[in-house]
């Protein structure tokens, strides 16, 4: 896309700079990209992590300095603190902190007063992004709070007799996920939301879940009656929506289960309030990334996902007055007052190295989104962009080769009916 003429409106605090943070390695990460480029574009000072310097974001031409730090996101929390507070020394002044993994979004709500100091942070209660993260912990805040927002029905089962048990009433296929989002790296159940199809797969997969199985196990929403839709958000202090936008996604990558490759702004006021009220009751200030699924067999939006941390595809939403979620997080942050303004409906957005494996699955599938609309408005694209080119390049340079292999075996994967 061009130069961002829109957003030139927003009156940031260009003395105030951004940091991306980000643990683990996954150096093909759009959303920082975006990220850099968004607050980039006003004259925000922006810093990041990454993995090693030739990573796309490292290359964006709106990017001070990389910070080159690998982790795997399961270090100890004080090593990770101790090393952000040396970033912030070398930045040298206050710096808002962009979390882009639930990783990185919970180290920072739990460990906020040390870092206060270099860093400014939402002021969120330091064990909620943990519990939102939680695929458990959402689960029972839906029961709490959720009044017409519900997540779907769900097991957890804590030893292998009681995946035996469920297994033995559970109508197939079913939905396993990783309880613990945060725990992923360090000891995943499965590699990803994984369908199961029949009994005697869940009981193989079990096995090697050791004494304490790390999942969840959850009823599968059937694709030909079901919308997945979005929420991006940013809440301020008093949990109220500074900047609060709906979609549609359309594909995603691995299909229906990954991340997303071509979404729509569609208008939901409906979603939107169930949305704005779930997190008032909750409590949650900064920015969060909703996923939900709309079960058209009773008609309930069901909540998947809740991440206290800006999406990947977050610049598929921008308001008129030029606003995305990050730059609502930096004007909140630095005491500026966030304009108000309509969200631009009819936007869409496209992950250029995923959407294709994508497009070609959901046709062959017959999945279609009635939602969407008929023709884009605009198009926002996750990697290129003509004031910026180097990103696209660099992840091209990098995916090309690893990338169609991987594209290959999920594929393959599918195709067999095996975790994804």
């Amino acid at each position: 896309m061009a130069e961002d003429t829109v957003g030139a409106s927003v009156q940031v605090d260009r003395e105030v700079p951004g940091l991306i943070v980000k643990f683990g390695a996954y150096p093909l990460h759009h959303g920082g990209v975006g990220a850099i480029r968004s607050l980039g574009r006003l004259g925000v000072p922006m810093y990041a992590i990454t993995e090693d310097p030739y990573t796309p974001a490292a290359a964006s031409r709106y990017l001070r300095r990389a910070f080159v730090w690998p982790t795997t996101g399961a270090e100890d929390p004080g090593q990770l603190v101790g090393g952000l507070l040396r970033i912030g020394r070398r930045i040298g002044r206050p710096a808002v902190l962009i979390p882009t993994d639930e990783e990185a979004a919970v180290l920072i709500a739990e460990h906020r007063e040390e870092l206060a100091g270099p860093f400014l942070c939402p002021p969120v209660d330091p064990g909620l992004p943990r519990r939102v993260a939680s695929k458990q912990g959402l689960h029972e805040l839906c029961e709490e709070h959720g009044h017409g927002l519900v997540s779907p029905a769900a097991a957890f089962p804590r030893s292998y007799e009681e995946v035996v048990a469920f297994a033995d009433t559970a109508s197939f296929p079913v939905v396993a996920k990783n309880r613990e989002a945060f725990l992923r790296r360090s000891r995943p159940a499965v590699g990803g939301t994984t369908r199961i199809a029949t009994r005697a797969g869940l009981l193989a997969l079990a096995r090697a879940w050791g004494p304490d199985p790390g999942v969840i196990l959850q009823e599968y929403l059937p694709r030909e009656q079901a919308e997945d839709w979005i929420v991006h958000a940013c809440f301020d202090r008093d949990a109220n929506p500074l900047a609060l936008f709906t979609g549609v996604k359309v594909r995603s990558w691995p299909p229906h289960a990954g991340m997303t490759a071509h979404a729509y702004v569609v208008d939901n006021p409906e979603l939107a309030g169930l949305a704005a009220r779930f997190v008032k009751r909750i409590g949650f200030s900064g920015v969060a990334d909703l996923d939900l699924r709309f079960d058209r067999r009773d008609g309930q939006y069901k909540l998947l996902d809740f991440n206290p941390r800006m999406g990947a595809q977050f610049r598929l939403f921008e308001s008129a007055a030029g606003v995305d979620v990050v730059r609502a997080l930096h004007l909140d942050l630095t005491g500026r007052p966030v304009p108000e303004g309509e969200q631009r409906a009819g936007r869409r957005y496209v992950v250029e190295n995923i959407d294709l494996p994508a497009l070609l699955a959901y046709r062959r599938g017959g999945y279609t989104t009635p939602h969407a609309p008929a023709r884009a408005s605009g198009t926002e694209l996750a990697w290129f962009a003509g004031d910026d080119p180097l990103p696209f390049l660099t992840m091209l340079a990098r995916f090309v080769r690893p990338g169609a292999r991987h594209l290959c075996q999920l594929w393959r994967d599918r195709r067999r009916g095996t975790p994804k």
